[in-house]
Parts: structure tokens; C-alpha cells; sequence
């Protein structure tokens, strides 16, 4: 008996992890979802939230060949950090913000297949950066789920991020609404790191310079005190 249970027993379903495939079709298309993903990563740290990249999104229990890779997604209300791969019944939450790096080897499946599986899955807003512009003249489209269907984002505003988002050469560009301030990429974190270092520096050494010069008035004024007395009170 013990034999035919363990026999009946369903086997365990394997979601894999990757296809194979590459990540993206260009460099530029490559470095706008890298330089997206650190981003939005690094603004989302600290809050109940994850940002993946290109990794399998699966949306059907027990049927592994359902699933999509987002480009970038981002998550609200779960754990932050990696994972292998994201399973929406596990983890109880659809992404909320997807991005795609689009081109014209993908748009058909970007603008068909995911654009009306997003839909129907619930998420919230979908962008389509194409970094070339080789289909989408302003290169950053997005879309915003009114009811259950995606209407056109007008001002260029994500409403789950709090974000402004704007074209910047092959890149996204992206701006806090409340107070206008960029997310600076890493290039940009570095120069600006580089320029605080910088500046503090030079306050170190004027405050340096300024100490030196206490030191000298306050010697010259006790020479001048063991020379010729205390001086006058006014």
C-alpha cells in the first residue's frame, strides 16, 4: 500500500529559472533596462517593495509554460531583494509598474501578448521605452489600467511610483513629483559624489587654513605680551 501511495503521488512542477535566451537585443537596449532597474532599485530601498530584471514572471499555478519576462518590474507589498524567479500566487502581489525595452523585433509580441496579458493581470501601468526610436517616435509610451482595459498615459506621470518620466537620449529618465529631483544614474551618482568629496575637502582645508592662522595671531600676540606687557584695556 505504502508503495502504490508513494506511486500516486503527483510529481513536484519545476519553473525554470531562464531560457537561455539573451537578455536584450542591443547594448542600448541592454544598458536602459541595467541603468532602469538600478534606479528604481535603489529608490525603492527601504519600502516593502522589489525591482526585477528580465526574470520569469509566472502567473499560473501549476502550468509553467505560462509565463512572460518583463524587461524591469517592480513590486509593492512584498519582501525586498532577489529572486530566482516571481510567482504571483506565492507571493500575493501582480506588479505594479512593468517596463519594456521595445524594439521592432519584439513590438508585436510587446504590443499584443503582454500588452493584453498585463491587462488582464491586473498591472497598474505598462511603459514601452523603445532607446532607438525605431517604432515609437517618442521613444516612451505608456499605458495606465482604467477598469480593465490600458488607456494612454498623457503626462508622462507613474502614478504607483511617484514619478515623473521623461526621454533622456537612450535612457529613462525619472523625476520625484513632489519635489522635481532626478534619480541620478550611477554615472551621475559618481560625479556627484565625486563633487561632494571635492567641495568637503576644500572646506576641510580652509578650515585648516583658517586654524593655521589662529595659531599664528595667537602666537605673535603672546610674543608681543612678553615683550611689552598686556595690552591696553580700551
Amino acid at each position: 500500500m505504502t508503495a502504490l501511495a508513494s506511486a500516486s503521488q503527483t510529481p513536484e512542477i519545476f519553473y525554470p529559472t531562464g531560457d537561455g535566451e539573451p537578455v536584450a537585443e542591443t547594448y542600448d537596449h541592454f544598458y536602459a533596462l541595467l541603468i532602469t532597474l538600478e534606479v528604481l532599485r535603489q529608490y525603492l530601498t527601504g519600502q516593502q517593495a522589489t525591482v526585477l530584471g528580465n526574470q520569469f514572471l509566472y502567473y499560473a499555478q501549476g502550468f509553467p509554460r505560462l509565463r512572460t519576462a518583463p524587461d524591469v518590474m517592480v513590486i509593492f507589498g512584498v519582501e525586498p531583494g532577489g529572486r530566482d524567479n516571481y510567482k504571483i500566487w506565492e507571493e500575493g502581489q501582480v506588479p505594479a509598474v512593468i517596463f519594456e525595452m521595445t524594439s521592432p523585433g519584439t513590438r508585436t509580441q510587446d504590443e499584443s501578448f503582454k500588452k493584453t496579458l498585463y491587462e488582464q493581470l491586473g498591472v497598474q501601468e505598462y511603459w514601452q521605452f523603445d532607446p532607438k526610436g525605431e517604432w515609437i517616435p517618442e521613444k516612451l509610451r505608456g499605458y495606465r489600467l482604467r477598469g480593465e482595459t490600458y488607456e494612454l498615459i498623457a503626462d508622462g506621470q507613474s502614478q504607483p511610483l511617484q514619478l515623473r518620466l521623461t526621454v533622456e537620449g537612450n535612457l529613462i529618465g525619472f523625476y520625484r513629483l513632489e519635489t522635481g529631483e532626478k534619480l541620478l544614474i550611477p554615472d551621475e551618482l559618481a560625479t556627484a559624489l565625486e563633487a561632494a568629496e571635492s567641495q568637503a575637502a576644500q572646506e576641510r582645508q580652509r578650515a585648516e587654513e583658517e586654524r593655521q592662522r589662529a595659531e599664528a595671531l595667537a602666537t605673535e600676540l603672546q610674543r608681543y605680551r612678553d615683550r611689552f606687557g598686556d595690552l591696553p584695556e580700551s
